[in-house]
């Protein structure tokens, strides 16, 4: 995390939700939560997201809500999404904040975490029934009126503030030094937002039982759990299984990807295929055993190919969920995991695949050797695992979960 200069917090004013139909809409008065799930009007609904700019598990999450309300209007920090990803936000109203305006944006706007708590809570909500935060770090802080249902599907508590605080501070040089007692004092000050923010929302919803147990600790609250939707659909089994393994990933350090070519070092008589790209390659490729292949990012259709004619899948970091290891079990590949996190939800040993405790080489080339030893996994049992979480389960169950916030929030208020 690095921090902008303080004169950007004076140079900017609060952005004007932009003019026409839709302003004017909003700017009815709002109805109460009750009149509409009784045979009035479809609830008017806003979806607050953080940032538009790659396409990652919490865009397809967020398209998947959208989905559900197709006039629904989105909120975003900042959109710089590219036109190669837009289709699943096409012809939507989208609203960004006055970050989107600020020096150096398009490249560095996660400099402007500070400003982050400002623009947030600058978005007029007001004309709004219901409005839902796709969340891991600012989007539940927006401001609601009384009246309105706030349900926020929350990926994880905000990592830099609260679980991976030391890990960001090194990554941006602000472990030691003049500034990093102001950043730590930040940070501070972040959590104390972030625990208020998440007091305001209605109800919670968390990704995985992991990640419930992660609000619990940070918030104090209880939340419910509701699995992110999987492209199950793009991911199907087809052909023959072969003699490799296969990882798909970043290859960034807590993926620990190293260390699964690291085990094959000391399996030669096994092959290893590594899909992904990221600043760890270059030092994975010079240590790399004749037995293990990069071969860097590739298309849609290489990933779908080598899934489906793995041996197994290979995941060795801990995840809040893991939709890779989902979409390997949807192509009927099993998963060898390390055993934390959401992948305790979704792989199901000796069934549709093995675990181990540790992400040491050592640890992974004995859950190699006990996967080979034991009966062969079911390619059909895989595939049904996976479907468990799909496109439209996820929209059937969070549509399901939101109405019945909304009605129970509707009732719950005073006459």
């Amino acid at each position: 995390m690095a921090w902008p200069h303080a004169a950007a917090t004076t140079t900017r004013k609060r952005e004007k939700p932009r003019k026409g139909a839709a302003s004017e809409r909003m700017a009815r008065p709002g109805r109460e939560p009750a009149e509409i799930l009784t045979g009035g009007p479809s609830p008017k609904v806003a979806v607050v997201h953080e940032w538009l700019d790659t396409w990652a598990g919490s865009d397809r999450a967020a398209a998947q809500i959208l989905a559900i309300w197709p006039q629904a209007d989105l909120f975003v920090l900042v959109d710089f999404l590219p036109e190669a990803d837009r289709a699943p936000f096409a012809g939507r109203r989208i609203t960004t904040s006055f970050l989107q305006r600020m020096p150096f944006a398009r490249r560095h706007f996660r400099k402007y975490v500070p400003l982050m708590r400002r623009a947030i809570e600058s978005f007029d909500l007001s004309g709004y029934d219901m409005v839902i935060s796709s969340a891991h770090a600012f989007a539940k802080g927006v401001r609601t009126r009384a009246g309105q249902y706030h349900l926020c599907y929350c990926y994880t508590p905000m990592r830099y503030a609260w679980a991976m605080e030391g890990e960001y501070l090194r990554d941006f040089g602000l472990a030691r030094g003049p500034l990093a007692w102001l950043a730590r004092r930040e940070l501070a000050t972040l959590r104390e937002w972030d625990r208020a923010a998440a007091a305001r929302v209605d109800d919670i919803v968390g990704i995985s039982r992991f990640i419930a147990d992660r609000i619990r600790v940070a918030y104090g609250r209880e939340a419910s759990v509701i699995h992110p939707p999987v492209d199950v659909a793009a991911f199907t089994p087809g052909g023959p299984k072969e003699d490799f393994y296969v990882v798909v990933s970043r290859l960034v350090p807590y993926k620990r990807v190293d260390a699964v070519v690291e085990a094959f070092r000391a399996m030669p008589g096994r092959r290893l295929v590594v899909i992904g790209d990221g600043p760890q390659r270059a030092a994975i490729e010079a240590r790399r055993p004749a037995n293990v292949r990069l071969l860097g990012h590739a298309p849609q259709e290489a990933v779908l190919d080598h899934l489906r004619r793995a041996r197994a899948f290979l995941f060795a970091g801990e995840e809040d969920f893991g939709i890779a290891p989902v979409e390997a079990m949807a192509c009927g590949t099993p998963v060898i995991a390390l055993a934390r996190g959401g992948l305790l939800e979704t792989v199901v040993e000796g069934e549709t695949g093995t675990f181990f405790d540790e992400p040491s080489p050592a640890a992974i080339a004995a859950a190699v050797e006990r996967f080979e030893a034991a009966r062969a996994i079911d390619p059909a049992r895989c595939r049904a695992r996976a479907e468990a979480f799909s496109e439209p389960r996820f929209r059937d169950e969070f549509r399901a979960f939101a109405e019945a916030g909304l009605r129970s929030h509707g009732r719950g208020r005073a006459p």
